[in-house]
Formats: C-alpha cells, sequence, structure tokens
C-alpha cells in the first residue's frame, strides 16, 4: 500500500495524444506534496487543465498542512512553531 494519496478529482493528459498523465499526491505520513508527470519527461496542458493541477496542488497543500500540524511537525522534520513565538 502506497502512502500517498493522489487527488482523484484530477484527470489531466497531455494534449498530443502521447498519453501523459499528471497526478498529484499527499503523502499520508508526513504530509509532503509529489507532483508526478507519468509515462513521459514533459506534457503539455489545455490552459483549463493547467488550472485544473493547480488547483489540486492547492488541496493538496492544504491537506499536507494538516497532515504536518497533526504530527507537530514541518517538512523537514523540525517542531514547528506558531507564529506568535
Amino acid at each position: 500500500m502506497s502512502a500517498y494519496s493522489s487527488d482523484q478529482d484530477l484527470n489531466v493528459t497531455d494534449v498530443t495524444g502521447s498519453g501523459a498523465e499528471v497526478d498529484v499526491a499527499t503523502h499520508l505520513l508526513d504530509g509532503t506534496v509529489r507532483l508526478s508527470v507519468l509515462w513521459t519527461d514533459e506534457v503539455r496542458l489545455h490552459p483549463d487543465d493547467a488550472e485544473r493541477v493547480a488547483q489540486a496542488l492547492l488541496r493538496a497543500a492544504e491537506r499536507g498542512r494538516r497532515i504536518a500540524e497533526a504530527r507537530g511537525s514541518g517538512p523537514d522534520g523540525a517542531a514547528v512553531e506558531s507564529p506568535d513565538g
């Protein structure tokens, strides 16, 4: 079982028909966000699909923050301090 959870609302493929896909996933243990381009080194997106990828990244970032806060540490494993000090 993978520790990553992919954004199920994101279904974006390359406009050239190469079959390349974009995946945005959140690591369920540490809250890091993974952006993957599958099956190629490059993906070309329609503007609407690029916006969908951006929205998926924002959702993953928020989910990752919640996971990291629940663990009580930041992305580098250091303890998180409140902005008030």
